[in-house]
């Protein structure tokens, strides 16, 4: 094959397909094995920008979503419309949409709770699961708005202060650009300083940027990648994007049947040392050996936070590609 045919394979596609709920854009790049890549709040499909031509390059056919509310995709007409069973149902979808009948699942932050649910749900669809940032925790336990409520004493834990319609809102639209740059950098390990989570906790009468950093972006973001974001969030809104977050309780009462099932599919957890979700949620770490007995490998990044795909884009595209490589294998 000459090389100019190899660069015209590889480059990135947009496209709109039909799903249930309406349409999904994505963006695809190279031809192999499908792989879906499943992006946090607040992103987009751009979160794995630096994923997708090197898996292509690799000989996978790679191609990262907007979730429903987010981006290109449809926005919801109700918070209902984003719960968890949408969201798998939308990832089936998107694989018959593009003339598949499996595909290897990968999600970062809430992107890594949908992968992991597309996998337990559908495991004749999902051969496989990559989870970033987020680990597999099973349904169980309490009403999850009664648990997030328990937590951070006299101050709102930041889970809790999203549920509320109208509140995250009103603080993000009023500057977009700024909130998202405080929040990236909150969560980065070269910008989040001493304070850590602290971000993670509204105190009475406070806005949760008022524990945002100040100073430069992160070094993986660039001011021009953040205006596209934004970009995207202005002309949105943030509604969709939050409605993942108001659906906790509806998703505990859709995902009884599988109250504390395992996922049996080979999977992989990557997880930034740095990044609050890995110390939050440290036991269902630990519980991988009986919630993931699948597991191929896991990997703590030291130094790194939350944003790791970004952040260590080059470590990140190896561990993935081994693994991949080891499916292969199988």
């Amino acid at each position: 094959m000459s090389q100019p045919t190899e660069l015209t394979e590889l480059e990135p596609t947009h496209r709109l397909v039909d799903v249930p709920g309406g349409r999904i854009h994505l963006v695809e790049q190279g031809t192999g094995p499908l792989v879906l890549l499943l992006h946090g709040f607040p992103e987009s499909w751009r979160a794995w920008r630096r994923q997708l031509p090197a898996l292509a390059a690799a000989g996978y056919r790679a191609v990262a979503l907007d979730l429903r509310g987010y981006g290109g995709s449809s926005q919801p007409a109700a918070v209902a419309d984003c719960r968890m069973l949408a969201h798998v149902a939308d990832d089936v979808a998107v694989v018959r949409a593009l003339g598949e009948e499996t595909a290897i699942v990968v999600g970062h932050d809430v992107g890594a709770s949908i992968a992991a649910n597309s996998a337990l749900l559908r495991p004749d669809v999902f051969t496989a699961v990559g989870l970033l940032g987020v680990p597999y925790t099973p349904r169980g336990g309490p009403r999850p708005t009664d648990a997030f409520a328990q937590i951070g004493g006299d101050e709102q834990f930041y889970v809790s202060w999203f549920q509320e319609p109208g509140v995250a809102e009103a603080e993000i639209e009023r500057d977009v650009r700024g909130w998202l740059a405080g929040f990236y950098a909150a969560l980065s390990a070269d910008t989040m300083g001493a304070a850590g989570g602290a971000y993670a906790f509204v105190p009475p009468g406070r806005a949760m940027r008022d524990r945002f950093p100040a100073g430069a972006l992160p070094a993986w973001l660039s001011p021009d990648e953040l205006d596209g974001s934004a970009q995207e969030f202005e002309e949105t809104g943030f509604a969709g994007a939050l409605a993942r977050y108001r659906n906790f309780d509806r998703d505990w009462e859709d995902l009884a049947a599988w109250d504390g099932a395992p996922i049996r599919q080979p999977s992989l957890f990557i997880g930034g040392a740095l990044d609050p979700s890995t110390t939050w949620m440290a036991d269902a770490i630990a519980a991988f050996p009986a919630t993931l007995p699948g597991l191929v490998s896991s990997h703590l990044l030291d130094g790194c936070g939350h944003w790791l795909q970004q952040e260590r884009p080059d470590e990140v595209n190896r561990l993935l590609l081994d693994w991949l490589g080891s499916l292969a294998a199988r």
